[in-house]
């Protein structure tokens, strides 16, 4: 019912109901399949920071549940991460005459001659990586003098899309044909509608809804907590046996007054 409630609504022009559902769909089982932290050996592969999971406990107001759920997905983070760059940039390959190649730049449309870097976050790059960057855009200029080159910032500082000045070697560069656009402008550009990106985070939620209301996600969240209750009751002690085994006198550990603390 809700699938048809989203397609009779549908409003991208670039991309219809079917694919969209298809590429999100496609992203978040890679991002599933990246958990595979199904019980406290995997879970204690890279040993776990119990100190942090200590202070997180009390200052976030974590319970022990979600103490597990945060350290989980702080261990997949990096690979999710990579996973959210795949769907801004393989989204491209639903609007005409844009693709994304296996090398070379993220984005190409070889038509209008455009040539695109994307990033995700505007403090992402540190002054070697913008340097690399800049001066590999800048070959794309030398070699095709009808080339407009751009560097995508999913999250930018503002809405922009304007001549990016970047220092390279101690000089200062700046050309109106190497541009730094935030992600709406480039879907502004790309699709000709300048809500192109808004429109897709209205949707995003509502199609991962439905998506994961038809799967059956598997939770190995309690799963750890009981292999950890074989430890040790407390949940505190266990966390530090878990992680100091061979640590003189933590195969006695006894936190004190410990019937004071909350049951995380």
């Amino acid at each position: 019912m809700v699938r048809e409630q989203i397609e009779k609504n549908w409003d991208l022009e670039f991309i219809s109901c079917s694919d969209f559902f298809a590429h999100v769909d496609d992203t978040l089982n890679k991002m599933y399949k990246k958990q595979v932290i199904k019980d406290l050996s995997q879970f204690n592969k890279s040993i776990i920071d119990p100190t942090k999971m200590i202070f997180d406990s009390f200052t976030n107001n974590f319970s022990k549940e979600e103490l597990i759920d945060a350290e989980i997905y702080r261990q997949v983070d990096k690979g999710i991460n990579n996973d959210i760059g795949y769907f801004h940039q393989n989204l491209f390959n639903y609007i005409d005459n844009w693709t994304v190649p296996n090398s070379g730049f993220d984005l190409e449309n070889p038509e209008h001659h455009i040539y695109a870097e994307m990033k995700n976050k505007h403090n992402t790059m540190n002054s070697s990586s913008s340097q690399k960057t800049y001066m590999k855009l800048q070959q794309k200029i030398l070699e095709d003098s009808n080339a407009t080159c751009y560097l995508i910032e999913i999250i930018a500082k503002q809405s922009q899309d304007t001549n990016w000045k970047c220092k390279v070697d101690g000089t200062n560069y700046s050309h109106d044909k190497i541009r730094r656009i935030s992600i709406d402008k480039f879907y502004a550009l790309a699709t000709g509608d300048d809500l192109a990106f808004k429109k897709i985070c209205e949707w995003l939620p509502i199609v991962i809804h439905s998506l994961n209301s038809e799967k059956n996600v598997e939770s190995t969240t309690m799963n750890i907590i009981k292999e950890l209750e074989i430890i040790d009751k407390s949940f505190i002690e266990a966390i530090y046996k878990l992680s100091y085994p061979t640590y003189e006198g933590f195969s006695n550990l006894n936190i004190r007054f410990k019937e004071l603390l909350p049951d995380i």
